[in-house]
């Protein structure tokens, strides 16, 4: 088990709720294995007048639930002797005193500035950091998706951090690049020969990628009702798991070499046109339902939303990557909340067998499938037909079933613990590139701005349900069919 080198590591935006849900539980795990040596500190910077002995209080009341089992008083005094909190207006030079002095007891050290705060602080933030002498050549700055509103405000974002920060030292974080079985895709592909002879559009038939949240807004109304499910969701999270199933073998496992693959396919997808708009995409708007069994309101009626908002919880398109590879073949996206399971999978549906001599009532008209869940469980399942015990040739579906549980037994990386830990050691591989960033927002683009001049409203779908109907007419016009194993 190799230690981290020792690092001050400030959250901006500590008392916020990415912070106490994610950050602090993964920075927790991290000294609980042994990795944070007791020199390493973590500076929490909000704008709530507090004392440090109320922050740390606060924290373990907020973050125990998330650490469940992994929970320990003696740990967390271990934890908290890291930690310390700055009370500071981010918008203010002179706010930036008392963390300056703190941090000048370490000048050589690895700083690692999170920016856990709104999009439109980041400039700000970095600005101030410069102005205050903060920023060296150890330095890194994570930032935060959505990164802007659209490609312009992304550029002006960027080119305020980049300023302060050079490309090195901005670690773009996409905490689904993070997962146990995102990480597991790029082994089954790239170090095994049994799948790429199939990987291509001569043997798979369509491609699904599916994140649904059981969630509504849960007091994020006014953020959300200005980004909506395209831009929180798709543009980020869904195109970067795109990217992993569809690129290239990279030369290496270096960071460049994996991102330059990924932009290619970024570049490579079928721009939309206004009639592509209207007949490869669906957005959704959840009205009043149930979620685990418990009547919701509709969205509209969540608290920060314009009871008029236009602005979409569902989204499903359909895209085409324009390469040897994958021409022909449909990528299903779609995203949602109010769904009626937390779901995040990849579904790789191959083609099926091409004269079946089983007959059709025997084989069951099912095809090869890989499915890669990332939540509630991580998982990764191959889909095959076997002969079932009797007399008459007939086939069932059966699964070869990596239960990452079962197989492994150490405890798995959180996504933000292997991310954490890879921007204190530089490692930028899991981090999204700024020429990646660009191409995505040029990509989604055009579905906003037309979106944006119809008059159309999202279509209504209930609460607890997989989202409106049209999502299902997506598919089904190729003859296809959203995965309902479940």
């Amino acid at each position: 088990m190799k230690s981290l080198p020792d690092f001050d590591m400030v959250l901006f935006g500590g008392t916020g709720d990415l912070a106490m849900r994610k950050l602090l539980p993964a920075l927790y795990q991290q000294v609980k294995t042994g990795r944070v040596n007791p020199a390493s500190r973590i500076l929490a910077a909000a704008r709530r007048e507090m004392s440090k002995a109320e922050f740390l209080a606060l924290a373990e009341a907020t973050c125990r639930p998330f650490l469940g089992e992994a929970y320990d008083a003696e740990t967390w005094n271990a934890f908290a002797a890291r930690v310390d909190y700055f009370p500071m207006d981010v918008r203010k030079p002179e706010s930036y005193g008392p963390l300056a002095a703190a941090l000048g007891v370490h000048p050589e050290r690895i700083r690692v500035f999170y920016y856990s705060t709104a999009p439109e602080f980041f400039a700000t933030m970095s600005a101030n950091l410069g102005a205050a002498g903060l920023i060296s050549t150890r330095s890194r700055v994570v930032v935060e998706k959505p990164l802007g509103h659209d490609l312009d405000s992304s550029r002006t974002i960027n080119d305020a951090i980049g300023e302060h920060f050079a490309e090195r030292q901005i670690f773009r974080i996409d905490h689904y690049l993070g997962k146990e079985p995102v990480q597991n895709l790029l082994a089954l592909r790239f170090g095994n020969v049994l799948f790429e002879p199939l990987w291509r559009r001569e043997w798979v038939q369509d491609v699904q990628i599916t994140v649904a949240e059981q969630l509504g807004m849960e007091g994020r109304g006014d953020f959300y009702d200005r980004t909506g499910a395209l831009r929180d969701m798709l543009q980020n999270h869904l195109l970067q798991l795109l990217c992993i199933v569809a690129m290239e073998p990279p030369t290496g496992s270096d960071p460049d070499a994996v991102r330059d693959e990924k932009l290619k396919v970024l570049r490579s997808l079928k721009p939309f046109t206004a009639a592509d708009v209207a007949t490869k995409t669906v957005r959704g708007q959840y009205q009043a339902g149930a979620a685990a069994g418990m009547p919701v309101a509709a969205y509209v009626e969540e608290s920060g939303v314009d009871a008029d908002s236009r602005t979409e919880t569902f989204v499903a398109v359909k895209a085409e990557i324009d390469t040897w590879r994958w021409a022909g073949v449909p990528f299903f996206l779609r995203t949602g909340k109010r769904m009626p399971d937390k779901l995040a999978e990849i579904v790789i549906n191959f083609r099926p067998v091409p004269h079946p001599i089983f007959g059709e009532s025997a084989h069951g008209g099912r095809a090869n499938r890989l499915i890669i869940r990332m939540q509630p469980d991580e998982s990764m399942r191959l889909y095959l037909v076997a002969k079932q015990p009797g007399e008459a040739m007939a086939l069932q579906p059966v699964n070869l079933n990596l239960d990452f549980a079962e197989s492994f037994r150490d405890r798995r990386l959180e996504a933000y613990e292997r991310l954490l830990m890879d921007a204190i050691r530089g490692k930028l591989t899991l981090f999204v590139r700024r020429d990646e960033q660009e191409a995505a927002w040029r990509w989604v683009e055009p579905i906003l701005d037309q979106w944006e001049a119809s008059e159309d409203r999202p279509r209504n779908y209930t609460a607890g349900s997989w989202g409106p109907a049209a999502s299902s007419a997506l598919l089904s016009r190729d003859g296809l069919a959203w995965n309902e194993e479940y």
